[in-house]
């Protein structure tokens, strides 16, 4: 359906990409199933709070703009910088909302598969993670695999569910409902999202200072808004870099006030050894 055409080009046309509206409305429906008419067949089932609802329905819905929606006809043709905004999307968007809006229960029902639980403590360990992410971050921003995921479709799809897949890693130490595999400490999750906002930001600086077009498939697309595959590139690095530093420091901010906001209430609970002392000193402990 032509929705815009600029320097004769229709930079718009924008597909229907049948699979990926399925995929989403199956990944929502199977979810709301689950938290509706399975949960009462368990019974260490707690309850489904609207936000919760809400935050896997927004994760989805950024799925589906990422790999759905114009954006994707838009990076499948013209430019790096949707197609890099799609990727930061995929990682640190809709990854966190949907690990967010998984209640703990239905993880552990996930992780009663024979083997899973096994492999899940392994993967979601901090290191593990961090690794992971930054290895797919890496290997799907290479020029020759940005180059087949754009000339083979099937490519394409396999990278953004990987992708995505490493970013419910990396967020796991952040956001786990599992005391079987556990958060992060405050401080820890601190450290750890600074150390993972400085290596992709290194590689976007790559992007954005290369003074040549390091991807040949943008560099033969067709040119729209007056941008050459140089400028394109440059926006690009500067959008992986702006974009996923504010993201994970904004999440850093909220980190370290509620872990001060934490400390601070302790602070005011009454020592009650302090108490018993004075008690024993008045003697009327034990009256």
């Amino acid at each position: 359906m032509p929705i815009l055409h600029i320097a004769g080009y229709e930079w718009l046309d924008w597909n229907a990409h049948l699979e990926v509206v399925a995929l989403c409305v199956l990944l929502e429906a199977a979810y709301l199933y689950a938290v509706t008419y399975l949960r009462p067949r368990f019974s260490d089932a707690g309850r489904v709070k609207r936000s919760q609802i809400t935050l896997f329905t927004l994760g989805v819905l950024t799925l589906y703009t990422a790999t759905g929606s114009p954006l994707h006809d838009l990076a499948e043709t013209y430019l790096l910088t949707a197609h890099m905004l799609q990727h930061l999307l995929l990682m640190l968007v809709a990854a966190p909302l949907l690990l967010a809006g998984v209640p703990g229960w239905l993880w552990q029902a996930i992780l009663r598969t024979p083997g899973a639980m096994p492999v899940a403590r392994v993967v979601t360990r901090p290191v593990v993670a961090f690794a992971v992410f930054n290895a797919s971050l890496l290997l799907f921003h290479l020029p020759p695999t940005i180059d087949l995921q754009l000339r083979v479709h099937g490519f394409h799809l396999f990278a953004h569910g990987a992708l995505t897949a490493s970013g419910l890693l990396m967020w796991w130490p952040i956001l786990s409902p599992l005391k079987e595999l556990p958060r992060l400490s405050e401080p820890l999750q601190i450290g750890y999202l600074f150390l993972q906002s400085l290596l992709p930001a290194i590689m976007a600086s790559f992007i954005t200072f290369s003074e040549s077009a390091a991807y040949s498939f943008y560099e033969e697309a067709p040119r729209i808004w007056n941008l050459t595959a140089v400028d394109d590139q440059q926006i690009a690095g500067g959008l992986m870099k702006l974009m996923g530093t504010t993201i994970l420091w904004s999440y850093m901010t909220v980190v370290f006030f509620r872990w001060y906001a934490r400390v601070e209430a302790e602070e005011k609970e009454p020592d009650w050894d302090d108490v018993e002392a004075e008690l024993r000193e008045l003697g009327l402990e034990g009256r």
